[in-house]
């Protein structure tokens, strides 16, 4: 039985004392039992490290491992098993030789697919178990056969596309066009792009990707080929594909093995034509796990902790962007069980989410944050998450719901945790009501992380350290640094290693994904009991750091940045803004 065999492996990692927080074990070994993946539990909310994983896994199917990291394959050898397989079942083709094809997998229990293969190429197959993280990097690599099939299509098919026709229902559904945008599509999935921009200009059209926060150019395209893209993508999202002159908003979803991904459209018109924005949301559980989005272990054990009371509120602010409405959706994940029940008003709805009852507003017809919320409170729910308190109308119903039993989950738009707190007595929210209702507030930021594959090590600069005085206290984080013990208790700025950004064909700028920092102010009875009408945050921050040694988004960055996840810079332009 494969659950047994996941149950032994879970076994030998405690005994070797490779996880990091042993006490939600036995909700752990359920979830085995009920058939989750070790990895998904393990690897992908940080509880264990992918490499060592991959050596127990290796250890008990007594099977070799290999370290795919920097690995170049050869094309004709990655293409023997299709991309859409080897992302469905974790498994890459990385050698052939004399021995026959050698192949690395995350799960070797993972027999039916091994069997498919061999029955395909005709030659033996040699397996070795590889780490979930290299072979999602070596995985990445099948990009480069996608960006000859997005060549292909522009430079030969697009021959094919005449004059736009006038019947723009017959233009969206011409075969080229079709493959156009199934390209530029494709392409944005396996970018990890977050939003496609289709822009017209006066003779041609552009297509930009935003990659971890950066818009880049990444595709330009004849003028003849506008109308029928933009009515390509308006026939997907069930939009008028004869509305020229008003914005339409609508949606669409792409599923298959590996991923499973909503497009958000918006249409806006523009001087040259129709500009098209599409946002992209995976829809994949494992990208929304509290584990693996850069809370630090103490502050996320106070917020797992606080997040399973049952009244309160839990506040995630920052500015537009900054992944607020990802770490509350990461959040619900995590307590949606059969148990209760999850109500949402939102604007828009992110991500479609099993067993939870999502609204949207819809101001011109009277579904306001605050008319959602008050119809909401009479469904019998459990836990409210509000997209956004914007007003003084939502925020006191907001705090109501929370005073009357209710577990509010919600965002604002302020620029620290401690910051939270004028905000809402903006909103007319009396002192004495936050200090009853208020649990915590998660303040967040996103910086963007290093590549690991080329990142070059260096030391902070007596310039960089002169433009860190001028604008931070910087004894105060070293001191934290010290606590964390990221760096020796010893160590003085110009003995610390830090890392700074390459480029390789992987990453293209040295940055390779995104990450959070964060503060957390915990609204502790010590807390409450300060909360007058009075406080500012700043006086609320330093009781936070004195009582609670409470860790600065700055702080936060610091630390990353000594741990080699981002960087210096990317961390001061973030703190900056």
């Amino acid at each position: 039985m494969v659950e047994d065999t996941n149950l032994k492996i879970l076994k030998i990692l405690v005994e070797q004392k490779a996880i990091k927080d042993v006490s939600n074990l036995k909700d752990i070994q359920k979830q085995i039992t009920e058939g989750a993946s070790l990895h998904q539990l393990l690897v992908d909310s940080g509880q264990v490290d992918g490499d060592v994983l991959a050596q127990v896994i290796a250890g008990v199917y007594e099977l070799p491992t290999v370290d795919l990291k920097d690995h170049r394959i050869e094309q004709d050898v990655l293409s023997i098993i299709p991309e859409s397989t080897a992302r469905g079942h974790m498994i890459v083709a990385y050698r052939q030789n004399e021995k026959g094809l050698l192949v690395a997998m995350a799960d070797p229990a993972d027999r039916q697919i091994v069997e498919f293969i061999r029955k395909k190429v005709d030659v033996p197959v040699v397996l070795a178990v590889g780490s979930i993280g290299a072979i999602r990097d070596a995985l990445g690599q099948y990009q480069q056969s996608l960006e000859v099939e997005l060549g292909d299509i522009v430079d030969q098919e697009l021959k094919n596309v005449g004059h736009p026709s006038d019947d723009l229902s017959e233009a969206a559904e011409d075969l080229p066009i079709i493959k156009i945008v199934q390209a530029i599509l494709k392409h944005a999935i396996t970018e990890g792009a977050s939003d496609i921009h289709i822009e017209p200009t006066e003779k041609r059209v552009i297509v930009r990707y935003r990659v971890d926060g950066i818009l880049r150019d990444s595709l330009i395209l004849p003028r003849v080929v506008l109308a029928g893209v933009v009515a390509r993508i308006k026939v997907l999202s069930n939009l008028k594909i004869d509305e020229h002159r008003l914005p339409q908003d609508g949606r669409f979803k792409i599923e298959a093995e590996e991923y499973k991904v909503a497009f958000r459209v918006s249409t806006l018109p523009v001087f040259d034509g129709e500009k098209v924005v599409m946002r992209l949301l995976d829809e994949s559980s494992n990208t929304l796990n509290l584990g693996n989005i850069g809370i630090r272990p103490k502050p996320l054990k106070v917020m797992r902790r606080i997040i399973k009371r049952p009244h309160g509120m839990v506040l995630v602010t920052g500015p537009t962007g900054s992944g607020k409405t990802t770490t509350l959706y990461a959040t619900m994940k995590e307590i949606n069980t059969a148990g209760v029940n999850i109500s949402t008003i939102e604007d828009p709805i992110e991500y479609r989410m099993p067993r939870i009852n999502q609204t949207q507003v819809h101001p011109k017809i009277g579904m306001t944050f605050a008319n959602g919320l008050r119809a909401l409170v009479r469904q019998d729910p459990d836990i409210i998450m509000v997209g956004e308190i914007r007003d003084e109308e939502t925020a006191a119903l907001a705090v109501n719901a929370a005073l009357t039993g209710h577990l509010v989950l919600s965002t604002l738009h302020t620029n620290s945790a401690a910051g939270a707190l004028p905000r809402l007595r903006d909103m007319k929210v009396e002192a004495f009501l936050l200090a009853s209702t208020l649990n915590l507030v998660l303040a967040q930021r996103l910086v963007r992380k290093l590549c690991e594959k080329c990142r070059k090590k260096t030391k902070i600069t007596a310039d960089v350290l002169d433009d860190l005085k001028d604008n931070f206290d910087v004894e105060d984080i070293l001191e934290t640094l010290k606590r964390e013990k990221v760096v020796p208790s010893k160590a003085t700025w110009d003995q610390i290693e830090v890392y700074e950004a390459a480029q390789c064909e992987y990453c293209k700028d040295g940055y390779k994904g995104r990450i959070g920092i964060y503060e957390l102010i915990e609204f502790d009875s010590k807390i409450q009991a300060i909360l007058t009408a009075k406080i500012t945050s700043g006086e609320l921050e330093k009781v936070a750091r004195e009582q609670q040694n409470m860790v600065s988004m700055l702080e936060d960055g610091m630390l990353k940045v000594a741990e080699g996840i981002t960087s210096l810079e990317e961390v001061l332009r973030v703190a900056r803004e």
